[in-house]
């Protein structure tokens, strides 16, 4: 069981997952990251999506570049909040992805954060803030998390 099911669209974004998870495991979130293209492997990444509640899957954070539809097709699969983290792997610089992120249809709702690296941590911080609303001790984590931040 993983309280955050990290999803990225292309090994090749593995940086950005991996810094997601440090962040994660600074706050002691259990996590479980998975390559799975919403292009090139539709059906598990629906699976993916539509499962993750049934393990135990609190929030599902989704990094993608280019055309950037892993997150919108992760939420159009469950009910758990979906928080999108926009890559610049292509030669529109990010944009490509951050308007497919932010430019959900009414009733997919995704959670979007900034571009690359600073994104990747920000969404394992939105996904601690979300589970903190019913977990003390992560709540205690990431206010103890955002303290030392601030001493930086």
């Amino acid at each position: 069981m993983a309280d955050v099911l990290i999803i990225l669209g292309s090994k090749s974004d593995m940086k950005y997952g991996e810094k997601c998870q440090e962040t994660l495991n600074k706050l002691d979130i259990s996590n479980e990251l998975v390559v799975s293209s919403a292009h090139r492997e539709p059906e598990k990444t629906a699976q993916l999506a539509s499962g993750a509640r049934e393990k135990g899957t609190k929030v599902i954070i989704c990094m993608a570049g280019m055309s950037a539809a892993l997150p919108g097709v992760t939420a159009a699969k469950t009910d758990l909040p979906v928080i999108g983290v926009p890559l610049s792997g292509s030669a529109l610089m990010g944009m490509d992805s951050l308007f497919s992120v932010v430019q959900m249809p009414k009733g997919v709702p995704v959670g979007a954060v900034g571009l690359d690296k600073a994104g990747a941590e920000n969404s394992a911080l939105l996904a601690a803030r979300i589970i903190a609303l019913g977990d003390s001790g992560v709540y205690n984590k990431l206010n103890q998390y955002r303290e030392e931040m601030l001493k930086k």
